[in-house]
């Protein structure tokens, strides 16, 4: 049960809930840095002519791949940046989607519940926070001690976390997804990027 009076947007009272959509990580970075054309900076794709190069997330990647294109064909294969498969399309990583839904708790903790649907089935996943106050910008796992931030979704790809933040979620952070492409649990870090990590969705209010 969600306490409190469930609302959408920026503004709440203390004893509001909030509901935010989240957007796809591959947009949402696109959108703050300007990117031409939108990519994915921590999932790839096949490109024989391509050396080795880092990325525009500081990410380095093998040759004879390149970070995918949000706009290019949705049935390419995608891969890590050591060009290993991830065994998913392009069309079906940017399909996944979900919400999150934010409750104000006493003593200034947040309880965080995610709701999600089309991930990888099976797939290994945890919720971290962002700290765009932060510079370079922080990442903390959303439960405050990496312990109880990971789940896995179902054989539908679907999953319901809850969980409480120790601090209130606002503008200055955001919900992360982060997919582990090595089925393994990574507790406070979220491993390595764009070879066993990758930001997959994120909500910020």
């Amino acid at each position: 049960m969600v306490l409190g009076t469930l609302i959408c947007g920026s503004a709440r009272a203390d004893n509001e809930s909030q509901v935010i959509d989240f957007q796809t990580h591959a947009a949402f970075f696109s959108n703050e840095t300007h990117q031409k054309p939108p990519l994915d900076p921590q999932v790839f794709v096949a490109a024989p002519a391509a050396a080795a190069a880092i990325g525009p997330q500081g990410i380095k990647h093998v040759a004879g791949i390149r970070n995918a294109l949000i706009g290019e064909t949705q049935e390419l294969p995608l891969l890590n940046a050591s060009g290993k498969p991830l065994d998913m399309s392009l069309g079906a990583w940017l399909a996944s989607k979900g919400e999150v839904i934010l409750t104000p708790l006493p003593g200034g903790r947040e309880k965080v519940t995610v709701i999600l649907s089309d991930l990888k089935p099976h797939g290994h996943y945890s919720l971290f926070e962002n700290h765009f106050d932060q510079q370079p910008v922080g990442f903390t796992p959303l439960d405050g001690t990496g312990s109880g931030n990971n789940f896995v979704a179902d054989g539908e790809g679907k999953a319901v976390v809850s969980m409480v933040s120790p601090t209130l979620v606002t503008h200055d952070n955001a919900v992360l997804v982060v997919y582990h492409s090595d089925r393994k649990t990574h507790a406070a870090s979220r491993g390595d990027l764009g070879v066993n990590a990758h930001h997959q969705l994120i909500a910020r209010p």
